[in-house]
């Protein structure tokens, strides 16, 4: 990597540069330290005058050894073909046009990847170049990134493989031997095609949620809610397909605040929770409803908020599964599910405004909490 052939400063002035600059940035309310990603700054003879806190993390370079040193001795780059890569891209010496190197994957020494893009600054559009602004990110969120869409994806095909090999089957079979089946049989193979049916549409609806939380586009549609009727009529509903009705236990503390909230989310959830307590916990459910404190920050009213907690009697989760919960894919034991339920969940009720947590319940098995507030809309306010 060429430079200019101007007297190269040592390096305590080099050091006394990186300091008064870094005490101008400071003065301007900008600390490079402060920054999330690694930033790299060599000046016009290719020496660093700036290595911010997460350069020295991300390249286990502490800045006193970094600072007035050559830029190429303490970011020796190679590309994954195993070049060098300020002999490849020369920035000081390199075509007099060029502003920089877009973000790529490089190796720092020991095989770690590193995002590396570079910025040439010139005074003048084919000046000379007068620093090289580089910034550096690490690979590790990324690959968490990646792999869970990896996971999401391959969940996702899993879940739709079954379903649609029974629909297919079924409907082939009825179309080549529809003569040879008796009524009853028709019936049940076409009761089998729609539940799989209804089964595709519920993934399919989960992953569509998990997009708009992801993307932080979901959007709720207030209306006043009474949660308890709510929750009674998922009470009901379980006890009409043969769970017995001492099952269940709801208690509400009355008087509850006018909740305002998009009643097809809370049953969402509600129908999340609850699911999970019958089909993974044992015992009794207990449903409490009850007037709570606001979870939203600056908002002191005693119950200005509805809290729901859903509580069963099983064997619990285990406490180093507890903050993995309302994580994609978690599951709770091996009894089906996508592992996405709870996620959503979360994200619902934080859409809301709200707050939900998850704990051990007093007769040992788990408790989940949401708490939401008022939520009444600015026109009514």
């Amino acid at each position: 990597m060429s430079v200019g052939t101007s007297r190269a400063p040592g390096a305590r002035d080099v050091r006394a540069n990186a300091a008064a600059r870094h005490g101008e940035l400071a003065e301007l309310g900008i600390d490079p330290d402060d920054l999330p990603d690694g930033l790299v700054v060599a000046d016009e003879h290719g020496r660093v005058v700036c290595f911010n806190a997460a350069a020295a993390r991300i390249t286990a370079v502490p800045a006193d050894d970094a600072i007035g040193r050559r830029l190429e001795v303490v970011l020796p780059l190679e590309d994954l073909e195993g070049r060098r890569w300020w002999q490849l891209t020369d920035p000081y010496g390199g075509l007099a046009i060029r502003v920089g190197q877009p973000e790529r994957n490089l190796l720092l020494p020991g095989g770690r990847e590193v995002l590396v893009s570079a910025r040439y600054v010139r005074t003048e559009p084919t000046g000379p170049v007068r620093r090289v602004v580089v910034s550096l990110r690490d690979t590790e969120a990324r690959r968490r990134t990646e792999r869970s869409h990896a996971e999401l994806i391959a969940t996702v095909a899993h879940e739709l493989r079954s379903p649609l090999t029974s629909v297919k089957g079924f409907t082939a079979t009825l179309l080549a031997k529809w003569e040879r089946f008796t009524d009853d049989q028709k019936k049940l193979m076409l009761e089998t095609v729609d539940a799989d049916a209804n089964r595709v549409t519920r993934l399919i609806a989960e992953l569509l949620d998990i997009s708009r939380i992801d993307s932080g586009r979901l959007e709720v549609r207030r209306q006043p809610v009474d949660i308890g009727a709510a929750v009674g009529r998922h009470i009901q509903a379980y006890v009409a397909a043969g769970q017995p009705a001492d099952r269940f236990l709801l208690r509400i503390q009355q008087p509850l605040p006018a909740l305002w909230a998009d009643p097809d989310k809370i049953d969402q959830v509600l129908s999340n929770l609850l699911e999970n307590a019958v089909r993974h916990g044992e015992g009794t459910v207990t449903i409490d409803v009850q007037p709570s404190a606001s979870p939203r920050e600056g908002e002191d009213g005693e119950n200005t908020a509805t809290s729901v907690t859903v509580s069963d009697e099983g064997p619990g989760i285990p406490e180093e599964s507890m903050n993995r919960v309302f994580t994609r894919f978690w599951r709770g034991s091996k009894r089906g599910g996508t592992g996405l339920g709870l996620y959503i969940v979360k994200g619902i009720v934080e859409a809301h405004g709200g707050t939900i947590t998850v704990g051990r319940a007093p007769g040992g098995g788990a408790e989940f909490r949401f708490t939401l507030p008022v939520g009444t809309p600015a026109y009514l306010q």
